[in-house]
């Protein structure tokens, strides 16, 4: 297919080329905005300060290839994936690409962030154009070398052969072709001819991983450099009175004790002793109002729900009529906990703070903007600080928000020296930013058999679902549809979390749709399948999903879990949802103990469109499907007189792997561009497990955590 103007490299994706001083090319490349025009070859590589780009291409005149992907690398595979989109184009052997994390590159990347699963649905048409570009170029070069035209030759893994059979490799061309003008319109390849995207590709750091190499924040070691331990409010709600550290001052390895706002930094040698010497500190606090506990959420919420104080996001027909006109209404409220995210790694930062610089290193999901926090804080120039992205030991939104990272600058100015700020578990559950918690009410109207209206009332701390989740499903297939929101004010800081707010909305729905289902007599998947007849998404162009490639993970998801033949003491239940732009549907297969259910299998179907890489891909589905049943089934965080009340994974329950269920993964086969990957097949699970069990027990469950909720 032949790119539109759209995509041509003259304004929306521009290509940089330079000749190395070593031999070989590089190729730089930025998806939406123009780079600076002002380097010129030759450049030598060892002192090419690599801000300048947002990621590369480098050719080496052997042949070999090396690509810096751009995004933060989180645990969601795109520093696999996103590389094999430009190899693909670039028409090399998987087996020659070298890939390496790219450096934040504010001034010319305009997303070069992990969340919202958006990495690969934003690059797939760039990326590939930057490939397809330097492909190009390098087959220019051969023909001017045999005096024939581009189009007589051909490539294939870095080979370029014309009409006679003559072949040179890429490396043999390099130098010529970084002299060449930049095209400006490149033909991509079709799907049938790819060689690369929708092979399986390893994890390229996976010999790192588990050889135990240098590639996470924990990891980041630089010389003179002090670690930090924080000691922060023991409560939400309390401010820092004054502090003793004498006792602390004693501890072997502590160099240095630091207030800094509403908190004490303590410096040590050693994380052992920074820990240490934190722990030894006397200090107090006070609150200037009443310190919040669960019980108090729960009543402020219901009280919400029961209000009218609601801001409307979507309001389809006339859903009060429809009520009052009803035979019948069904209504439930569900209710979710706070949840914390409980990454294996801990929050870490390292910042080196100067007169002249501030230099910025770890784990995080928005480089752009907490170098842009960071500059904003201590008064300097964004200019100055450069920031190098490790690889996370998880991330699902907690490394969004970056404040370990303020923390640490912060510090390191105060200290005058570099420093890396280390989270202990108990930090990093206790002075977290948590899901919300959130409590839907639902309620549908029956007239004559049938559905007439529908109505979601959301309340949530501190904020509230985005507008376009209520043009989800069911909207669009009720002609009487209302979403209302209201808001519960918190000291409690809460922020994304693994698929924001669909996480838990998902489960809400799709087991009132089962109940509903159940009312009315109706077959729970025929219902569903039923109401997607009925929307005409070119009537509403607010709606998000596709009702066609709904139906096609519903059918294809009865079709391969056997839904309905399963043997003698094994249930199912099913779910599905969309979400991140991507369709999902989840059968899962119980059996009853104790009184409690076994997870045995899910199957879950997903139409994502293109698969770039299926290993990676599998990988996200299962992991998605096994975090949303573990946290469904035991996450829950309490909270008294503004103290968390579970603080390590002794006294928080998480799923255990006898407990992860065989999780069977089918995709619906196209040729869509890809949609999100890393969030979708989450929502979906607590439903067909919740559904589950109902099928076994006869109970309902609409408040998780679900072991604690069955009676």
């Amino acid at each position: 297919m032949k790119t539109s103007n759209k995509f041509a490299f003259s304004r929306r994706s521009f290509l940089k080329t330079s000749a190395l001083a070593s031999g070989g090319m590089l190729i730089g490349f930025n998806l939406f905005t123009s780079c600076a025009s002002n380097v010129e070859p030759p450049i030598d590589i060892s002192q090419l300060n690599f801000n300048d780009f947002n990621a590369f291409i480098k050719i080496a005149d052997n042949g070999k290839v090396t690509i810096f992907a751009p995004n933060p690398e989180i645990g969601q595979g795109v520093k696999t994936a996103m590389p094999m989109l430009i190899a693909e184009e670039l028409d090399v052997a998987w087996k020659d690409v070298y890939v390496q994390q790219g450096k934040l590159d504010k001034d010319h990347f305009t997303r070069q962030v992990a969340g919202g699963s958006q990495s690969i649905r934003q690059g797939w048409e760039p990326l590939r154009q930057t490939g397809a570009t330097a492909r190009l170029m390098l087959v220019m070069a051969a023909a001017n070398k045999w005096g024939v035209k581009p189009e007589e030759c051909s490539t294939k893994e870095g080979i370029i052969t014309n009409a006679k059979g003559e072949t040179l490799t890429y490396g043999d061309v390099v130098l010529e072709a970084a002299k060449l003008e930049v095209p400006e319109n490149v033909t991509l390849k079709e799907p049938k001819d790819f060689t690369i995207i929708g092979s399986d590709a390893p994890n390229v750091d996976i010999d790192g991983i588990i050889t135990g190499k240098p590639l996470f924040g924990l990891d980041y070691r630089q010389e003179g450099m002090a670690y930090v331990s924080v000691l922060r409010p023991p409560a939400f709600g309390q401010e820092l009175v004054d502090f003793d550290d004498t006792k602390a001052k004693m501890v072997n390895g502590v160099t240095n004790i630091i207030r800094f706002g509403n908190k004490i930094a303590v410096l040590a040698t050693n994380t052992w002793a920074a820990m240490k010497g934190k722990n030894a500190l006397a200090a107090n606090w006070k609150a200037e109002t009443k310190l919040e506990s669960t019980q108090d959420h729960d009543e402020a919420m219901l009280g919400l729900l029961d209000g009218n104080k609601f801001k409307t996001l979507r309001s389809d027909g006339n859903v009060k009529k429809a009520f009052a006109e009803a035979d019948q209404v069904l209504e439930r409220t569900y209710e979710s906990p706070f949840l914390p995210h409980n990454c294996m790694e801990p929050m870490n930062f390292y910042a080196d703070v100067t007169p002249e610089r501030i230099k910025l290193a770890g784990p995080i999901q928005t480089p752009a903007r907490t170098a842009s926090r960071v500059a904003t804080l201590l008064g300097r120039d964004e200019k100055e600080v450069s920031l190098e992205m490790t690889r996370m030991g998880g991330g699902f939104g907690r490394r969004l928000y970056g404040d370990f990272a303020l923390e640490a600058a912060e510090v390191s100015s105060l200290a005058q020296q570099p420093v890396q700020v280390v989270f202990s578990r108990e930090d990093d559950m206790t002075a977290g930013i948590y899901r919300p918690a959130i409590k839907y009410r639902i309620a549908a109207s029956i007239k004559e058999g049938e559905i007439t209206g529908y109505y979601l009332k959301e309340a949530g701390t501190k904020g509230n679902m985005y507008g376009l989740i209520s043009n989800f499903f069911p909207a669009g297939a009720i002609d009487n549809y209302q979403v209302d929101v209201a808001k519960y004010k918190s000291v409690i800081t809460v922020g994304a979390w693994r698929a924001p707010y669909t996480n838990f909305l998902a489960f809400a729905e799709q087991s009132f749709f089962d109940e509903l289902a159940d009312v009315l007599g109706k077959d729970r998947i025929q219902m569903r399948l039923d109401l997607l007849k009925k929307v005409d998404k070119s009537a509403d162009e607010r709606l998000r999903y596709s009702p066609e490639r709904l139906a096609g993970v519903i059918n294809m998801a009865v079709e391969k879990s056997n839904w309905g033949k399963t043997s003698k003491g094994v249930y199912q239940g099913f779910s599905t949802y969309y979400c991140h732009n991507t369709h999902v549907a989840e059968v899962a297969d119980i059996e009853m103990k104790d009184g409690m259910p076994i997870i045995k299998k899910v199957t879950c179907v997903i139409d994502c469109g293109i698969v770039v890489n299926p290993l990676g891909a599998k990988n996200q589905v299962t992991g998605g499907v096994i975090d949303g049943i573990g946290h469904a089934m035991f996450g829950e965080l309490t909270f008294k007189e503004g103290v968390p009340q579970s603080n390590n994974y002794g006294n928080y329950r998480l799923i255990r792997m006898n407990e992860t269920p065989e999780v069977e993964v089918h995709f619906i086969e196209n040729e869509i561009a890809p949609t999100g990957l890393g969030e979708p097949s989450l929502p979906p699970a607590a439903a067909a497990v919740a559904n589950a069990i109902f099928a076994a027990t006869g109970k309902r469950i609409t408040k998780q955590p679900f072991v604690k909720n069955m009676g």
